[in-house]
């Protein structure tokens, strides 16, 4: 019997304080225990962490009961993907090694039981925003990335860190539908539209679950966040569905 594909983004462990962080973590892994039985691809499209950066020998601290339930799943053979996102774009090899996962640094195309699926975190995509792609681009670049693991932890964390609280902080003014001409990652859906067929995108970034049908035969879901929502997408082999966990 073929399994669910499940979907997750923006949990941002480590927000904004570590008690909130430690419960909404432990309702991820009570999501995960619930979804397992019928698990057999689970996408996480990124911002797992609120902020994730490997140095050589270090990782941050904590987060080590998701870590040790994804560890379980893929020991029984559970695919797992790892989207950066703009908030945990630092991810090297550390989960590859000592869990198993796949990491995705940008878009990923699937196609399962014939439903074409186009995945992405959602960050730089679509109009506007040049100040972030600008930042991007540098956040990204491995030289920067070099010049940045030569700080003491203790201080590029803490850099880091105030810069998490920017970015969230920012974001929040825009937590509300904008209208589809407006909402850019339907915008930038429909473009993509132009040049092949897709069913379904998924998105997260955008931190509002959404759903919206771009046209006849193609659907735009943003799976939003957990801060607030504990939303998620389930593909049962037939069909893409927003849902949500523990959202009483």
């Amino acid at each position: 019997m073929a399994k669910n594909i499940y979907f997750a983004s923006d949990f941002h462990l480590g927000s904004p304080n570590y008690g909130e962080s430690r419960l909404r973590e432990d309702r991820i892994v009570r999501w995960l225990n619930f979804i397992e039985p019928n698990c057999g691809e689970l996408f996480l499209m990124g911002d797992v962490f609120d902020f994730w950066f490997e140095y050589k020998y270090v990782i941050p601290k904590g987060f080590i009961r998701l870590q040790g339930k994804l560890a379980q799943m893929a020991d029984k053979g559970i695919k797992i993907y790892f989207f950066k996102g703009n908030h945990d774009m630092w991810v090297t090899d550390y989960f590859i090694k000592e869990i198993g996962l796949e990491i995705i640094s940008d878009e990923l195309v699937i196609e399962r039981n014939g439903k074409k699926i186009y995945l992405h975190h959602g960050d730089g995509l679509g109009p506007g925003d040049r100040k972030y792609k600008f930042l991007r681009k540098i956040f990204r670049n491995p030289l920067c990335q070099w010049l940045f693991s030569t700080l003491p932890p203790r201080i590029g964390m803490g850099i880091a860190n105030t810069w998490s609280d920017y970015s969230r902080a920012a974001s929040k003014a825009e937590e509300v539908f904008q209208g589809e001409d407006k909402e850019w990652l339907a915008v930038y859906a429909k473009e993509q539209l132009q040049q092949a067929h897709y069913d379904y995108f998924v998105f997260g970034h955008r931190h509002l679950p959404l759903e919206i049908k771009l046209n006849e035969k193609s659907t735009y879901i943003n799976i939003g966040e957990w801060l607030k929502y504990n939303s998620y997408g389930v593909f049962d082999g037939e069909e893409l569905k927003l849902m949500y966990f523990e959202n009483l």
